[in-house]
Formats: structure tokens, sequence, C-alpha cells
């Protein structure tokens, strides 16, 4: 495709993830409009995160919960030590992971298997549960947040410690982004979703933005989510035309360039 399509693509990650997303948007002729629905912001208290970077070598494994908990952690991280393993859920996070160095070729990763549904379940497939009895596994993650890993593993006589590293918040809405929503609510647009909670925050935006018909409307428009659970989230929410992806980048422009 050489020439833009009509249809803006509005991308909802945090910024940070949000505009290298962006860049590769646009080199496929789409436009691409970024409009993050949380913001990721650093905790007033680092004391407890900065003191386990620093006895990163007394872990057996550490797992991130996100691409923002490894740009967190690694803040306080000068060197990761080769005989502690990382575990992460999701292809952003092993791309968040190589942005710091860190790839197979020199780090023991553990990720699901299945790209098309990647979370603490399919994480939790692919551990040696056995090799971890006994030792010390640390999760860090946002301030809030589900605990079906840290639980699975206890269950397995691991010893989780789990450290915030962020919390993620509704951005607020000023004039100029009420403005920028009620234009994207009048126009048919493909919508990058990759949290369930992100599209609760919308919702309620464009319902204190545009009304209950505002609300119609959006859910009239077309979703690309990379995860079931999100999938599910949207139509249990009103959501008409939603395409799941697998997990990644790839997949997303892929699915982009088939509805454009």
């Amino acid at each position: 495709m050489t020439k833009h399509s009509y249809r803006p693509v509005v991308i909802t990650r945090p910024l940070a993830q949000a505009v290298p997303l962006a860049r590769q948007v646009r080199a496929i002729g789409r436009e691409a409009v970024v409009f993050p629905l949380l913001e990721i912001l650093p905790l007033p208290d680092q004391s407890r995160l900065l003191a386990a970077m620093q006895d990163l070598g007394s872990y057996a494994m550490v797992a991130f919960v996100s691409p923002n908990a490894i740009d967190a952690a690694f803040r306080h991280v000068k060197t990761w030590p080769p005989q502690v393993a990382l575990a992460v859920v999701g292809e952003g996070s092993r791309a968040a992971l190589a942005q710091h160095g860190l790839t197979a070729d020199n780090a023991t990763i553990f990720s699901p298997a299945d790209r098309e549904r990647t979370d603490s379940q399919t994480l939790l497939e692919v551990l040696d549960l056995e090799a971890l009895r006994g030792k010390r596994v640390l999760i860090i993650r946002g301030e809030t947040g589900r605990e079906l890993l840290a639980d699975a593993l206890r269950n397995e006589h691991v010893a989780v410690e789990q450290v915030a590293a962020y919390r993620r918040a509704a951005p607020s809405l000023d004039d100029a982004k009420r403005d920028e929503l009620q234009r994207l609510l009048d126009a048919s647009g493909d919508w990058i979703i990759t949290s369930s909670e992100a599209l609760r925050f919308l919702l309620q935006m464009v319902k204190d933005v545009s009304g209950d018909a505002g609300v119609v409307k959006m859910q009239q428009q077309h979703l690309v989510v990379p995860h079931v659970r999100i999938a599910e989230t949207a139509q249990a929410l009103g959501f008409i035309h939603v395409t799941q992806t697998a997990s990644g980048d790839e997949p997303l422009l892929a699915a982009l360039q088939f509805h454009a």
C-alpha cells in the first residue's frame, strides 16, 4: 500500500509503547493517531523496587508483567546476573527486554509458547515448577493486578515476592483531548486496544464527552486486540466489530493491512 487509507488507526497504548507502534503503522501507509488510555506513573516511594534490584542475584527467576514493569525495573539495573532467569507474558515484553540488551542469546527467558494466548496461565505451562520449588521468585508488576501467577507459584512451594514498579491511571480529559476524542468518534477507525482496563476507561471517557449516544457510536468502531481476554471484555461491553490477533506488533500490523 503506497497511499494513506482514510481510516485512522487509533493507538491507545501508554505513550512509551504507542510512539514506536505509530511509526510502524505509518510505514504501512496508514494514518496513526496516538491516544493513550493509560498513564504509567512512577511510585512516590521506590525503595522496595530499588532494594529488590540490588538483590537480584538472590532470586532464581524474575517475572515481569508488562513492558512498563521492565522499563521501570531496569532504571535500577546495571548488569543482569546471568544465572537469574527472566519470565514475561507477551511479545511486547520480549521486545522491551531486547531494548535493555537481554535476548535468548544471552539470557534465559521464559514466555508462553502460544502467541494466540499470552497470559499468566500459559506462562506457567512453560516454567519448570519443580526446579523452582524452595527458591525465591520475584514478580515485578503494577500497583494492582491479577494474583494468578503468584498464587500458582506459591502453591508449588515457591517463595514469591511481589514488588510494585508503577501505577496506572486514566489520563485527564482536557479540552484538547475531549475535542480529539469527539473527532475520532465521528470517524470510522481501527482502534488498537491492548488492555481491558484501558477499554473500560475509554467507554467512561466517551460517556463523559458524548453521553450514551457516543457510547453507541464507540461500540460500532472496529477494535483490534492482541488477547482473547480483551476480546471477551470488548464483546461483553457491547462492541460489535472485534478482531483478535496473536501477541506482538507484527500480527497487529497484519490485521490493519487486512482491514485497510
